[in-house]
Protein backbone atom coordinates (compact mmCIF):
# COMPACT_ATOMS: atom_id res chain seq x y z
CA UNK A 1 0.00 0.00 0.00
CA UNK A 2 1.68 3.26 -1.39
CA UNK A 3 0.76 6.19 1.74
CA UNK A 4 -0.88 9.23 0.55
CA UNK A 5 0.98 12.41 0.36
CA UNK A 6 -0.31 15.20 2.48
CA UNK A 7 1.34 18.70 3.16
CA UNK A 8 2.65 17.62 6.50
CA UNK A 9 3.38 14.32 6.10
CA UNK A 10 7.37 13.49 5.68
CA UNK A 11 9.09 10.91 3.19
CA UNK A 12 9.27 8.57 6.14
CA UNK A 13 5.25 8.62 6.73
CA UNK A 14 5.63 10.81 9.43
CA UNK A 15 3.90 13.80 10.49
CA UNK A 16 5.19 17.45 10.92
CA UNK A 17 3.55 20.34 12.57
CA UNK A 18 2.58 23.31 9.90
CA UNK A 19 2.31 26.95 11.58
CA UNK A 20 -0.28 28.65 9.64
CA UNK A 21 -0.18 32.25 9.81
CA UNK A 22 -3.87 34.15 9.48
CA UNK A 23 -4.40 37.90 9.03
CA UNK A 24 -5.49 39.36 12.63
CA UNK A 25 -8.77 40.75 11.56
CA UNK A 26 -9.33 43.61 14.54
CA UNK A 27 -11.88 43.13 16.38
CA UNK A 28 -15.46 44.91 17.05
CA UNK A 29 -16.24 46.50 19.86
CA UNK A 30 -18.06 45.53 22.48
CA UNK A 31 -19.48 48.60 24.08
CA UNK A 32 -21.63 51.94 23.25
CA UNK A 33 -18.64 54.20 24.37
CA UNK A 34 -16.24 51.63 22.29
CA UNK A 35 -18.13 51.43 19.24
CA UNK A 36 -18.84 55.56 19.47
CA UNK A 37 -14.41 55.73 19.82
CA UNK A 38 -14.21 53.36 17.10
CA UNK A 39 -16.59 55.09 15.09
CA UNK A 40 -14.68 58.55 15.19
CA UNK A 41 -11.33 56.96 14.53
CA UNK A 42 -13.51 55.45 11.28
CA UNK A 43 -14.22 58.77 10.10
CA UNK A 44 -11.05 60.35 11.06
CA UNK A 45 -9.78 57.79 8.29
CA UNK A 46 -12.22 57.68 5.87
CA UNK A 47 -14.17 61.55 6.18
CA UNK A 48 -17.83 62.72 6.95
CA UNK A 49 -19.95 62.53 4.07
CA UNK A 50 -23.09 64.79 4.75
CA UNK A 51 -26.39 63.20 2.77
CA UNK A 52 -27.28 59.34 2.39
CA UNK A 53 -24.99 56.68 4.33
CA UNK A 54 -22.19 56.84 1.87
CA UNK A 55 -21.57 58.50 -1.27
CA UNK A 56 -23.26 56.83 -4.71
CA UNK A 57 -24.93 53.96 -2.58
CA UNK A 58 -26.64 52.89 -5.99
CA UNK A 59 -22.47 52.04 -7.32
CA UNK A 60 -23.52 54.10 -10.69
CA UNK A 61 -19.74 55.80 -10.55
CA UNK A 62 -17.93 54.04 -7.71
CA UNK A 63 -16.43 50.69 -7.64
CA UNK A 64 -15.23 51.05 -4.26
CA UNK A 65 -16.67 48.77 -1.52
CA UNK A 66 -18.94 51.03 0.60
CA UNK A 67 -17.38 50.49 3.74
CA UNK A 68 -13.91 52.47 2.60
CA UNK A 69 -15.79 55.43 1.21
CA UNK A 70 -16.75 58.34 3.01
CA UNK A 71 -19.57 57.92 5.65
CA UNK A 72 -22.36 59.42 7.88
CA UNK A 73 -21.87 59.44 11.28
CA UNK A 74 -25.05 57.00 11.95
CA UNK A 75 -23.14 54.89 8.54
CA UNK A 76 -19.55 54.86 10.65
CA UNK A 77 -20.91 53.46 14.27
CA UNK A 78 -22.68 50.84 11.99
CA UNK A 79 -19.48 50.21 9.88
CA UNK A 80 -17.18 50.03 13.01
CA UNK A 81 -19.57 47.33 14.60
CA UNK A 82 -21.32 45.13 11.86
CA UNK A 83 -18.39 45.84 9.00
CA UNK A 84 -21.08 47.18 6.61
CA UNK A 85 -22.60 50.79 6.69
CA UNK A 86 -25.85 49.87 6.42
CA UNK A 87 -26.51 46.74 8.48
CA UNK A 88 -28.11 47.86 11.66
CA UNK A 89 -27.28 45.59 14.88
CA UNK A 90 -28.54 46.00 18.31
CA UNK A 91 -25.35 47.76 19.67
CA UNK A 92 -25.01 49.90 16.63
CA UNK A 93 -28.76 51.19 17.52
CA UNK A 94 -27.34 51.53 21.03
CA UNK A 95 -24.85 54.03 20.18
CA UNK A 96 -27.07 56.08 17.70
CA UNK A 97 -29.25 55.99 20.63
CA UNK A 98 -26.76 57.53 23.09
CA UNK A 99 -25.44 59.71 20.38
CA UNK A 100 -28.84 61.28 19.36
CA UNK A 101 -29.84 61.66 23.33
CA UNK A 102 -26.41 63.64 23.73
CA UNK A 103 -27.22 66.32 20.75
CA UNK A 104 -28.81 69.15 22.24
CA UNK A 105 -32.06 68.37 23.87
CA UNK A 106 -32.63 64.94 21.77
CA UNK A 107 -35.36 63.93 19.20
CA UNK A 108 -38.84 64.48 19.57
CA UNK A 109 -39.80 61.11 19.65
CA UNK A 110 -37.87 58.05 20.85
CA UNK A 111 -38.17 55.49 17.93
CA UNK A 112 -34.66 54.26 16.15
CA UNK A 113 -35.42 56.38 13.16
CA UNK A 114 -36.35 59.46 15.07
CA UNK A 115 -32.52 58.95 17.00
CA UNK A 116 -30.93 58.34 13.69
CA UNK A 117 -32.53 61.06 11.89
CA UNK A 118 -31.82 63.53 14.48
CA UNK A 119 -28.07 62.04 14.51
CA UNK A 120 -27.89 62.90 10.51
CA UNK A 121 -29.63 66.32 11.26
CA UNK A 122 -27.00 67.10 13.13
CA UNK A 123 -23.90 65.64 10.81
CA UNK A 124 -26.01 67.34 7.49
CA UNK A 125 -25.91 70.64 8.92
CA UNK A 126 -23.96 73.03 6.52
CA UNK A 127 -20.54 73.48 7.03
CA UNK A 128 -20.08 70.69 9.45
CA UNK A 129 -16.35 69.22 9.04
CA UNK A 130 -15.35 65.45 9.89
CA UNK A 131 -13.13 67.26 13.06
CA UNK A 132 -16.45 68.43 14.53
CA UNK A 133 -18.20 64.81 14.22
CA UNK A 134 -14.77 63.56 15.58
CA UNK A 135 -14.53 65.56 18.64
CA UNK A 136 -18.41 64.88 19.55
CA UNK A 137 -17.83 60.91 19.34
CA UNK A 138 -15.30 61.28 21.04
CA UNK A 139 -17.07 63.54 23.60
CA UNK A 140 -19.99 61.26 24.03
CA UNK A 141 -17.37 58.28 24.65
CA UNK A 142 -15.57 59.52 27.26
CA UNK A 143 -18.77 61.41 28.91
CA UNK A 144 -21.91 59.89 28.05
CA UNK A 145 -24.28 61.24 30.62
CA UNK A 146 -23.64 64.76 29.53
CA UNK A 147 -25.36 66.85 26.71
CA UNK A 148 -22.78 68.24 24.58
CA UNK A 149 -24.22 70.02 21.61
Amino acid sequence: MIPQTNPTNLPHGSRRTVLVALPVRPTAPTTVEGTLLAAARLLQERGLWQGDYVPDVFDREMCIPHCLRPMSIVAAIRCVVSGNPHRSTQLADMAVGVLALAIGDGPFYGDLFSLEAHVDQWGDEPGRTTDEAVALLELVATSPAERVA
